[in-house]
């Protein structure tokens, strides 16, 4: 039977479907490992309840696991605490940024995210200006708003911050 430290090793290697420069557990998602004698439990919280990404990582964390010889895996999917972008690390993050994606800033303490606050602008991955213009909110995925950089002109995709 692997260690925690293994599983979470293993878990580390599992893409995210929708931005595969990050892994799962670099997303945040994975917010639990349990190991007992019968196998591996993975608690996962979604990115939004309705995140068509979901079933894809629950197989990939499967099948990742049962690779390594773990006999019997669960994925458990828990809502609470809601997932936030702040579980992102830095070094995620980062890689964000090199892949093209500007990275979420922090998420407002508390609140809910909508569509008509007020938005600091988004530093363009590419160049670093702040002379950006927000095109959609709606990107790619729902996870993602289409902004454009004056400065380079490069079009460019950002992770909301939720």
């Amino acid at each position: 039977m692997l260690t925690r430290d293994e599983v979470f090793a293993v878990l580390q290697t599992v893409p995210d479907p929708e931005v595969p420069v990050i892994s799962v557990v670099e997303l945040g998602v994975v917010r639990d490992v349990d190991i007992t004698p019968d196998g591996v439990t993975v608690t996962m919280t979604p990115t939004y309840s309705g995140c068509p990404a979901m079933r894809e990582m629950e197989a990939d964390v499967k099948a990742a696991l049962l690779a390594r010889g773990v006999r019997n895996v669960t994925v458990r999917m828990t809502l609470s605490p809601a997932w936030t972008t702040d579980w992102i690390g830095e070094e995620a993050r980062e890689k964000l940024r090199r892949y093209g994606i500007a990275p979420p800033g922090r998420a407002d303490q508390g609140g809910f995210v909508t569509l008509t606050r007020a938005r600091p602008a988004v530093a363009c991955p590419f160049c670093g200006s702040t002379d950006t213009v927000l095109q959609s909110e709606f990107g790619s995925t729902a996870c993602k708003a289409i902004h454009s950089c004056r400065a380079c002109g490069s079009p460019f995709d950002e992770f909301k911050a939720l």
